[in-house]
């Protein structure tokens, strides 16, 4: 059996993986490359930099398992695998305290402006007046998705002092009470409540978009909006028209519409209180290897002829 692992995970993939099968580690492939390769392959482990299509897949005739390092499979065409009888597994817990950390470390970073306060000092600007932050304490942190990020940034920020209101239309009701949460059932309700908002939601056809410039214009004047779920889950676009209205007084964003070139993106060169980060929520020592490990060892089980709990699809 042969394995292909890229996207550069960490290690440990390959020395699981090399217990049952050949394994080659590759740098990211374009989509001709993978068609020209991929028949060589029983698995393909990657992260979130490739794409694997419908073009790759139908071209496969040995693949038995996809496997993504980390929670989101919008990078793999998951009908197609499945028409294929080809498992699909993830990393539903791997990535979580990482996650969840880096939205809490972005929220606080556009609160109190440290990015830009950073930048000044290193250029020899010693500015505090233009500089003043708000407090989270106190304040109303709107969280749509209530899984495992969204449900450990909402107790952390509870802890914090913050007010937490929840939209998720299947958000359990031990969770929001656990978290001392307001649970709000219809999203139209929930847009003028928050000061802060920060999505936790898969993309799908009903989440994209899903913070755009109708939504905004509900929200309270000088939200201030975090996105480490998924690129386009907010419109990029209106988000800067709002930033630059001073409508949204600040942004932080982990994700974007085009992660290949960010130069493409409106929000590119805004200088309002905009926080970027290069998709790093995943990125952590500990969450790289626990996810190489979970994903390696199902796609081990796979290839052993057993089922594994975590795939994503149903073969």
């Amino acid at each position: 059996m042969k394995v292909l692992i890229t996207d550069k995970c960490h290690d440990r993939a390959k020395e699981i993986l090399s217990e049952i099968a050949e394994v080659d580690v590759l740098p990211t492939m374009s989509e001709d490359e993978y068609v020209e390769n991929i028949n060589k392959y029983d698995a393909v482990m990657i992260r979130s930099s490739s794409r694997i299509t419908k073009r790759i897949i139908d071209t496969s005739t040995h693949l038995k398992i996809i496997g993504r390092a980390g929670v989101g499979v919008d990078n793999i065409d998951v009908e197609a695998a499945t028409e294929r009888g080809i498992v699909v597994v993830n990393s539903p817990n791997g990535n979580t305290l990482a996650a969840a950390e880096h939205t809490l470390a972005m929220m606080l970073s556009m609160a109190r402006h440290i990015p830009e306060a950073s930048k000044r000092l290193h250029e020899g600007h010693w500015d505090k007046k233009n500089l003043t932050g708000v407090e989270i304490s106190g304040k109303t942190l709107g969280v749509i998705g209530l899984g495992k990020i969204g449900s450990h940034v909402a107790k952390v920020a509870k802890a914090m002092g913050m007010n937490i209101v929840v939209y998720d239309p299947f958000a359990r009701e031990e969770v929001v009470k656990e978290i001392d949460a307001k649970l709000v059932k219809d999203l139209k309700d929930f847009w003028h409540e928050p000061d802060f908002i920060t999505v936790h939601v898969p993309k799908t056809k009903e989440t994209v978009n899903l913070i755009n410039k109708d939504t905004i214009a509900q929200m309270k004047k000088g939200v201030r909006i975090v996105n480490c779920a998924r690129g386009g889950v907010v419109n990029e676009k209106d988000l800067r028209e709002a930033l630059d209205n001073d409508y949204v007084a600040g942004a932080a964003l982990d994700v974007f519409c085009d992660e290949k070139d960010i130069t493409t993106s409106p929000l590119y060169g805004c200088e309002k209180n905009l926080v970027m980060t290069p998709h790093l929520g995943a990125t952590t020592y500990e969450a790289q290897i626990r996810v190489a490990e979970d994903v390696a060892t199902q796609i081990k089980i796979v290839l052993q002829g057993g089922k594994t709990p975590n795939a994503v699809n149903k073969i």
